[in-house]
């Protein structure tokens, strides 16, 4: 059974307390992942997030590759000074060893088929010490959208690599934490760690926000303070931080 209703995976819909939960992870882990001095910071989530405003407002600059076709987002222009947005099929605009960082949220690499490729260029961009933070959908969201949706075929295939049809006719690409591993490390980056984006479930954190509003810090301490890394058997999304070897 998908954990999370198909219908649900926009942020829309009746889960609204776990979304906002699940937003709030997010932004805290970025917080502590970003680096601690102003730095030149890449954002590859495609215009799909907060990140790179928050970002901003830590003091980075930062070049996003957006899609132009889409509506700016308003929270995207109270930073525009330190945002740089950029329409680019690949990195060749950018010299070898250029950036600090790397952000690949919203699920970018899932939906980029040759994450492989993406991957490589990403290292090549970094400077050496530079970190990569990236969120991928897991096997666990792959298969139990392919249930859902009656591909019982396809769930008994052992390719290494699982493309998913979703109901929208878009296809994304599920990973194991061990597939994940190895095409970072392939890329020639090195893993810090792994692991599931959340691991409380959406009824759990329905059940302590409904008792207490305010909660809502203590939920993401929660989950954030636990360490189920490499662990592939709970949650929609994995999140993964690597380093380019100095």
């Amino acid at each position: 059974m998908l954990p999370i209703p198909a219908t649900e995976l926009n942020g829309t819909g009746t889960l609204g307390p776990y979304w906002t939960f699940y937003h709030a992870v997010v932004a805290e882990q970025l917080r502590r992942w970003l680096p601690d001095r102003p730095s030149l910071l890449l954002d590859l989530s495609g215009g799909r997030g907060r990140w790179p405003a928050q970002a901003a407002r830590a003091g980075h600059r930062v070049v996003e590759l957006v899609d132009f076709r889409r509506n700016g987002e308003p929270w995207l222009r109270e930073a525009d000074d330190l945002i740089h947005k950029v329409r680019a099929d690949d990195l060749g605009f950018l010299p070898d060893a250029s950036v600090d960082a790397v952000v690949a949220e919203e699920r970018a690499l899932s939906m980029d088929i040759m994450a492989e490729s993406a991957l490589t260029d990403v290292a090549r961009v970094l400077k050496p010490g530079g970190r990569a933070l990236v969120c991928v959908d897991s096997l666990v969201l792959g298969m139990a959208i392919l249930a859902e949706q009656n591909y019982w075929a396809h769930l008994c295939q052992t390719g290494e690599v699982m493309l998913v049809p979703w109901p929208d006719g878009s296809i994304t690409r599920c990973f194991t934490s061990l597939q994940l591993r190895e095409v970072l490390a392939d890329a020639g980056l090195e893993v810090e760690w792994i692991r599931p984006r959340t691991v409380l479930s959406p009824s759990t954190v329905d059940h302590v926000l409904g008792a207490d509003g305010r909660s809502l810090s203590w939920l993401v301490r929660t989950e954030l303070e636990a360490h189920p890394d490499d662990d592939d058997t709970v949650g929609i999304h994995l999140v993964a931080s690597a380093r380019k070897p100095a």
